[in-house]
């Protein structure tokens, strides 16, 4: 079945664009699917949880005394907003590290508001502003924790990335040479798996938020992701920031939806009360066509545990005056199969 997210101008479709959907339990069971569940396509930002998640198995956290604004900021795909800044310049400071030390590149924030008061302000950004710093912050602790250097954490041959490449692979099923590495926007390995394998990671995240014992068997896993996800559910604000939906569904949902947005087309979630996890693409990468897409599939999986601004759900298109011209409408056919 077909999933697509429709650019409509008056009413006339303007463009369309096809989402695959994979929607899996913990164990692994194709619960839902809507195009291609096999589609392979790189997880981007959306892996950040399970790259957080040797920080605190390995006993880096503990040993450098992380907090968990820290850890949640690890997860952050963030605005750049002044709180995310101070979180992450204080977080590089764990492993004596700066911002020189940071690989990602300066660039203007995420949230087109903010991103457009700092340049009001005449404020530049930083590479603590870039949205990957926690991340980053976290490889370079993980560094430090294990006498590793710290120059060249980026590289995929470096201990930090192989050892981020193990923690993915075990989430997702698959074998480490199961999973294609290229270079991500920010610097280090990105992974390109399956999105059926990307939504039983999250299935398997959704176990262990909700307490339960749902990760690999593996270094004790199951208590750093738990650790993780409480530390990301009590601070909403830090794993995005201001008009985020990553942010909204967290306040929104009171924690039962965990979702984490990824670069050209790609969103996961955990859903903890159906102990279920989604990956979906949306396959020309359109970016605009993530927020109804997943809340779509969100609204037939859980009614009512997203009530987030419909500003998301159904987004306005504007024209360079800033009136709505049009706007994106999904539509979401899963299959379930019997």
């Amino acid at each position: 079945m077909t999933s697509t997210v429709d650019a409509v101008r008056g009413h006339v479709v303007e463009s369309r664009h096809r989402v695959s959907i994979a929607v899996v339990s913990s164990d692994g069971a194709l619960v839902a699917r809507s195009g291609d569940p096999g589609l392979v396509t790189f997880w981007r930002s959306a892996a950040k949880l399970f790259q957080a998640i040797p920080l605190v198995s390995d006993g880096a956290a503990d040993a450098l005394g992380v907090d968990d604004e820290e850890l949640a900021l690890a997860c952050a795909s963030h605005n750049g907003e002044a709180r995310h800044v101070e979180v992450a310049r204080r977080f590089l400071g764990r492993s004596g590290s700066n911002e020189g030390d940071l690989v990602c590149g300066p660039h203007a924030s995420l949230s087109e508001p903010v991103a457009r008061a700092m340049a009001e302000r005449g404020e530049k950004p930083t590479r603590a502003h870039s949205n990957c710093s926690g991340k980053h912050s976290a490889m370079l602790a993980l560094a430090r924790f294990h006498g590793w250097e710290k120059s060249g954490y980026a590289l995929p041959d470096h201990p930090v990335q192989r050892r981020c490449l193990a923690e993915v692979a075990a989430w997702t099923g698959l074998g480490e040479s199961q999973i294609s590495l290229a270079t991500d926007g920010c610097g280090v390995p990105s992974f390109a798996l399956p999105i059926r394998s990307m939504a039983l990671a999250f299935a398997r995240l959704s176990v262990v938020a909700a307490g339960e014992e749902g990760a690999p068997a593996s270094n004790g896993s199951s208590a750093a992701a738990r650790r993780i996800v409480a530390a990301v559910r009590a601070d909403p604000f830090l794993i995005a920031g201001t008009g985020r939906l990553d942010t909204e569904l967290l306040e929104a949902g009171r924690g039962r939806i965990l979702a984490k947005v990824g670069a050209e087309g790609v969103y996961s979630a955990a859903l903890t009360e159906q102990r279920l996890g989604v990956a979906i693409k949306v396959e020309d990468g359109d970016m605009r066509c993530l927020a109804p897409a997943l809340l779509a599939v969100l609204d037939q999986l859980a009614p009512g545990a997203a009530p987030v601004s419909e500003s998301h759900r159904e987004p306005p298109i504007r024209n360079s005056v800033g009136a709505v011209v049009g706007r994106l409408v999904a539509t979401v056919n899963l299959e379930r199969p019997t």
